[in-house]
């Protein structure tokens, strides 16, 4: 880390859904820059007045980004950190982005228990949070790891069962998919390097407690 890393906050923002909103949090606090947008062609967009940066990653590498120090800190979602397993602080649950990882089948096979379930495959782009589910429940499964549509899965006879995330379940009711379990919810979580915070603990101190205070304004209202 040099010395004119030390002077900046760099800020990673993931690429999807969460990208507006995050951008928005932060504008609120005055972390904002001209043409901060999510396809820009600038890989590092910089307030060298106010002395931070942005960086836009995909979603999945973000953590990465953190965890290695090239940020200092990101908002991210849990479902994501409990996925990618990366060594960072998490500060601040934002409240914003809330879906839920949950286990579905097709209608014709669903059963009565999740234990009926053992020895199938099951399709996910969350193998590491799948196994783990299925596992602490002492059931053996065949994860397969797909990056495309999941639903795709269990209508051409690649798997039984798939893990993946909801919102509204739409998706799943017009594949009709039924819900059997629940894993775990996920909202955008607000992350930072363990040793930048070490280093830089005011300015990312000072931002966390912000970002807390804006949380409970909204929900208070």
């Amino acid at each position: 880390m040099t010395s004119n890393d030390m002077d900046y906050i760099t800020i990673a923002l993931p690429k999807g859904k969460l990208f507006t909103p995050s951008a928005n949090m932060l504008a609120e606090l005055g972390y904002t820059v001209e043409g901060l947008q999510e396809d820009s062609r600038k890989l590092v967009i910089s307030d060298d007045v106010n002395k931070f940066r942005f960086i836009i990653t995909k979603t999945a590498d973000l953590p990465t980004y953190v965890e290695y120090g090239a940020a200092d800190i990101g908002i991210i979602g849990k479902d994501v950190l409990l996925e990618e397993g990366k060594d960072v602080y998490e500060l601040v649950d934002l409240k914003f982005g809330f879906c839920r990882m949950m286990v579905a089948v097709p209608e014709a096979l669903v059963q009565d228990k999740l234990a009926d379930y053992a020895h199938q495959r099951v399709a996910t782009k969350y193998p590491k949070i799948a196994g783990r589910f299925f596992r602490d429940a002492g059931i053996q499964m065949e994860i397969i790891k797909l990056n495309g549509s999941i639903e795709l899965a269990p209508m051409v006879g690649l798997a039984e069962m798939i893990v993946d995330l909801v919102e509204t379940g739409k998706t799943l009711k017009a594949n009709k998919l039924i819900e059997v379990a629940e894993i775990q919810r996920s909202t955008a979580r607000f992350i930072a390097n363990r040793v930048s915070f070490k280093m830089k603990f005011d300015r990312i101190n000072r931002l966390a407690e912000d970002l807390r205070s804006l949380v409970e304004q909204g929900v208070k209202q």
